[in-house]
């Protein structure tokens, strides 16, 4: 595997991530882009839409390099109401980001500078740590510090949230190109068996939650709700319930009540794979603790 396949397998699979968290607020709202790579010199935020929220992260811990989210202030507030459980496409246009809407935008931007974080752990086969993100409200490039002039390696990801511009970049130092480019050669590297060497993958720990339905309000609501208050989710209760891993939605299944009256989720269907085959009438159907 050559540098530029590994760069695009990375924002590939931190694109997939930050997108599954854009997602959670925004099931249907979500739009990719392309994914490009731009080598050393290159100008990844040439193109930024002016003025913007972004929030960009450094690596501390494992390797170097960084990420850089940023979003136009109209798609931000958008972000904001999504977040805070309004329609984002009901937001007016032309408004100024409220302080409550900037905390918001910042606790989103966190969640999506994590899972990339994860996301390029997985590609390189070790934790990435990062540092707490650097949220700004820019007006010009130059509002965005040292960490934009970077003379590594860029990928750049475009993708829109309810109809809104955003754009990832990941800063990638040439070290982390040659230790990514390893380590996905060990990854794809066969024994004698032929069987792909996938131990790598499967110790990487990811974050998996079942999702049974939602609903919007407005947050003066949710700190009123009282003790044993009743929440209606827009599902029905024979609906099926969604699986998510690292804000990814990967499975859907069913609500189950275990032998010592404990929640599972039987797992139905794996999504992105063809219809599973019928399973026989002795087979015991897969199970996920809640």
């Amino acid at each position: 595997m050559n540098a530029e396949q590994a760069l695009l397998h990375l924002g590939t699979s931190t694109a997939e991530a930050v997108q599954g968290v854009l997602q959670m607020f925004s099931p249907d709202g979500v739009s990719p882009g392309s994914v490009d790579v731009l080598a050393p010199g290159g100008r990844p935020f040439a193109g930024v839409a002016l003025p913007a929220i972004a929030a960009d992260v450094s690596y501390v811990d494992g390797v170097t390099g960084g990420n850089v989210m940023v979003i136009g202030v109209e798609g931000a507030r958008r972000l904001a109401a999504a977040m805070m459980g309004a329609d984002p496409n009901a937001v007016e246009a032309g408004g100024e980001l409220s302080e409550l809407e900037f905390s918001a935008v910042g606790e989103a931007m966190n969640q999506m500078m994590s899972a990339a974080a994860l996301a390029s752990g997985a590609v390189l086969g070790e934790a990435v740590e990062i540092a707490p993100p650097d949220v700004r409200h820019i007006s010009s490039l130059h509002d965005g510090g040292g960490l934009w002039d970077h003379a590594g390696h860029a990928i750049s990801v475009t993708f829109t949230f309810c109809g809104a511009p955003c754009l990832l970049v990941q800063l990638v130092p040439n070290a982390f190109v040659v230790r990514m480019t390893r380590a996905l050669d060990g990854m794809t590297e066969t024994h004698h068996d032929d069987a792909p060497l996938s131990d790598v993958l499967r110790d990487v720990e990811v974050r998996v939650w079942a999702e049974l339905g939602r609903t919007k309000m407005s947050s003066g609501r949710v700190v009123a709700l009282p003790g044993g208050a009743v929440v209606e989710l827009d599902r029905e209760v024979d609906a099926p319930i969604d699986i998510f891993a690292d804000g990814m939605r990967f499975a859907t299944g069913r609500l189950v009540v275990t032998d010592d009256g404990g929640l599972a989720i039987r797992v139905e269907e794996i999504l992105g794979r063809g219809a599973p085959p019928p399973c026989p009438p002795d087979s015991i159907p897969t199970e996920v603790e809640v």
